[in-house]
């Protein structure tokens, strides 16, 4: 598969090994075709990774082979890729790569890397969120165009309280928001953030956006994923490569161009003509850090007026203190008379 090369990121040679290996049969790219396609991205990807712990999912036959998500920081980790220790649910512990530098996402890529997932907290603090990201994702009968249009609705609705988003495509069908927040709240925290302004979405787009975590309650409409937001849930970062047959990437937007936008127009060949021309479109979201406190008191107000507390957690998660009973509803037991 020819013999291996060495790139050059960032003032330091990285080895790639088996560079001719084809990774997306139905385009012809290749390994060496990824790890080049990264370093024309270095810094937009680097920005959405820096100090990060950061899961890789791995795919080293391509995109038609087995792949598997690597949390643990291999044995043979460079000395130059830091590390930060961090806690399951379940209570195990791990400790996962937090890249620095663009020679760590390239290494990363030699090992099949596709999607990188980083936490939403930086090394120093593992345990207090930086980002709350909300997850518009569409369900079966809705596409990226009505995830378009829950996002431009969520845009007012974060403005209104004092928050700013910073939009992106999943690299599949849904939207991506991201709001760079103060890391003062712990995970329970951000996470009941996000499922106020998942409700008040809801509430503003009736019929079309729901907060239902099971799917036969969904229906045809946008799912406010919120459990995104729960203790190792990671989203694919900003320029990850998505394993699909096209080799899209998740590209980051400014919110004047969403409506204007396909998913199929970013992808491993296109995203490094658009980042050479307008670079990193959401370069300034480190220079912000906004406050939850305007949605934690919507919160409150909802189980205050309306009843509204807590949401089901994922299944493989340890029952917690408040959460509604875990059972699908269609499984539930029924009242007797």
């Amino acid at each position: 598969m020819g013999a291996a090369v060495e790139l050059e990121a960032g003032g330091r040679a990285v080895r790639l090994s088996n560079p001719d290996k084809i990774y997306f049969p139905a385009r012809g790219f290749t390994k060496l075709d990824v790890a080049q396609y990264y370093l024309s991205v270095g810094p937009g990807i680097l920005r959405a990774l820096r100090d990060r712990p950061t899961t890789l999912e791995r795919y080293p036959e391509g995109v038609e082979g087995e792949s598997f998500f690597q949390k643990r920081a291999p044995k043979y980790l460079p000395d130059w890729i830091p590390t930060a220790h961090i806690s399951f649910p379940s209570g195990r512990t791990a400790d996962e790569i937090c890249p620095t530098e663009v020679a760590a996402v390239i290494w990363a890529a030699n090992l099949g890397t596709l999607p990188f997932h980083p936490w939403p907290v930086r090394r120093e603090a593992v345990d207090h969120p930086d980002e709350l990201r909300i997850d518009l994702d569409p369900q079966p009968g809705t596409d990226f165009k009505d995830a378009v249009k829950a996002a431009l609705e969520l845009r007012p609705l974060l403005e209104e309280h004092g928050l700013r988003g910073w939009p992106k495509t999943s690299g599949g069908r849904g939207v991506h928001v991201f709001v760079p927040i103060e890391p003062r709240w712990e995970f329970t925290g951000v996470r009941r953030a996000a499922i106020a302004v998942a409700r008040e979405l809801e509430r503003r787009m009736p019929g079309r956006v729901t907060t239902a975590w099971w799917k036969e309650e969904r229906g045809e409409r946008i799912f406010v994923d919120y459990n995104q937001t729960a203790r190792d849930r990671t989203i694919a970062s900003a320029y990850s490569v998505r394993p699909n047959p096209n080799a899209l990437v998740s590209a980051p937007l400014r919110w004047d161009e969403l409506e204007d936008v396909s998913p199929s127009d970013f992808d491993l060949a296109t995203m490094p003509g658009r980042f050479a021309e307008l670079g990193d479109v959401h370069a300034d979201m480190d220079d912000h850090a906004f406050s939850l406190e305007s949605l934690l008191e919507l919160s409150r107000k909802d189980e205050r007026d309306h009843g509204l507390s807590d949401l089901p957690y994922p299944p493989d998660y340890p029952k917690m203190p408040g959460e509604p009973k875990r059972v699908q509803p269609s499984r539930a037991k029924k009242p007797t008379g």
